[in-house]
């Protein structure tokens, strides 16, 4: 019996507490109103994707999502709406403090063996994929050993491979021979993707890494160096820097290489190309959610979604890799490519929005033009992934995708470039490069 942790603890940071990562930062103005993992992408929530992967994989039992993140009504919203589309069970566990990658899992250890599962997957919510689930629990298997763990891994280019977690595999084996988090210098080109296949003995050596952290807290107490949450530090296990490297080369760590998309969302930038691959995977697994061009409707160009719920006018042209979400209205002679436009936003009378997140119950006005820079990966590279730029670059707004928060309006024939607006903003003239606050 196989059991399935979504592991979202880098995502769901406590709000009541002031916690901001650097993840739900570099999501802003877009996080103010939603948890991340639940924004949609692809017209669904970003966490649906996973947990739609999760309930294709035979003898699946439940889904635990474990994160440090306070439930709230879209919350419970959605974990009631998703165990009635998949009939699974959907739990949502949250952590006391923030644990790590490998502290929520241990934390909750006895949740997650409870009926005695043989195997569960493990998965960071912030990655997009196509998720082979299936074909790694048949590779890990083919191992023939109960105790081995499996990462799923992928090429990246040699300068951005130093961005992720870097493996070096035996080309026979698949066995990780070493492993390391964000090298100083180049290590290997096959890189981490947060998507892991684990047994029971897994909690062995986190366990170990507990005890570790535990007696290294004791120690520099008896030193006499000060630590208010001890037990929480000692709790606080990163999969990737404690687990990970020292599992290598024990014989018990294998890597299974996928040639399929992948790429991180720690951005809204990356939310714009994540919601291009899954439109593009649209194709093969969900065909139905794709907007067809009709004799009496608007001009559909490549890949879009469109909420059965929105109102476009037949002279509007969309796409490619567009999402129309809840309620939205498109106006006549409209024109939209790649972006994602929020529930309830409004986009008047010929208006334009070029690589843009337009939030919910925005409005654009006539003849306004709303664009912004795409932060693609090399188009020209087949192992580049897309970059995690900074906000401010030289004291410049690093020029990116334009975001508008929820409830902005934007009046008639101006235009808004490279800038992110914060929520509830009438806007009353043009702005390039910049934050308006």
């Amino acid at each position: 019996m196989e059991r399935k942790i979504l592991h979202l603890d880098v995502l769901f940071p406590e709000i009541t507490c002031g916690r901001l990562t650097a993840a739900w930062t570099r999501f802003r103005p877009l996080s103010f109103e939603v948890p991340k993992p639940l924004f949609p992408v692809a017209g669904v929530p970003m966490i649906q994707h996973h947990i739609e992967a999760c309930t294709k994989v035979p003898n699946m039992k439940e889904i635990l999502l474990i994160g440090f993140y306070q439930p709230n009504e879209a919350l419970n919203r959605f974990l009631v709406s998703a165990q009635q589309e998949f009939k699974m069970p959907i739990r949502y566990l949250q952590e006391y403090a923030a644990l790590g990658t490998g502290g929520g899992i241990y934390h909750f250890r006895d949740q997650i063996l409870l009926g005695n599962p043989g195997a569960f997957f493990v998965l960071n919510a912030d990655v997009c994929s196509e998720f082979p689930l299936e074909e790694m629990l048949t590779f890990h298997q083919e191992r023939g050993s109960p105790d081995a763990f499996l990462m799923l891994g992928t090429t990246a280019n040699r300068k951005q491979s130093l961005n992720y977690g870097c493996i070096v595999a035996n080309a026979d084996s698949h066995e990780v021979l070493h492993y390391v988090e964000k090298p100083s210098t180049f290590v290997s080109e096959l890189i981490n993707c947060g998507i892991y296949l684990f047994t029971p003995a897994i909690f062995q050596h986190i366990g170990a890494v507990f005890q570790r952290n535990q007696q290294e807290l004791l120690l520099g107490s008896f030193l006499g160096e000060e630590n208010a949450n001890g037990w929480q530090r000692a709790e606080a296990i990163r999969l990737e820097q404690d687990v990970f490297t020292a599992l290598a080369g024990q014989g018990c760590l294998f890597a299974f290489k996928t040639e399929g998309f992948w790429s991180q969302i720690k951005s809204a930038g990356s939310a714009i190309y994540a919601n291009r691959l899954y439109l593009s995977c649209y194709n093969q697994c969900h065909p139905e959610r794709l907007a067809q061009n009709h004799p009496d409707g608007s001009t559909i160009r490549g890949n879009v979604y469109i909420h059965p719920t929105a109102s476009v006018d037949a002279t509007a042209v969309l796409g490619p890799n567009v999402s129309i979400g809840k309620g939205v209205t498109i106006g006549a002679g409209v024109r939209v490519r790649e972006s994602i436009i929020l529930h309830g936003a409004s986009l008047q009378d010929h208006t334009c929005v070029l690589n843009s997140i337009v939030g919910w119950d925005s409005t654009i006005g006539r003849w306004a033009r709303v664009e912004g820079t795409p932060s693609d990966p090399n188009p020209n590279d087949p192992y580049a992934k897309i970059d995690s730029e900074t906000l401010f670059r030289d004291g410049r707004l690093t020029p990116s995708i334009t975001i508008l928060g929820c409830n902005v309006t934007i009046p008639a024939e101006v235009v808004i470039l490279n800038s992110i607006v914060l929520p509830h903003k009438e806007l009353s003239r043009s702005f390039k490069n910049q934050i308006i606050l």
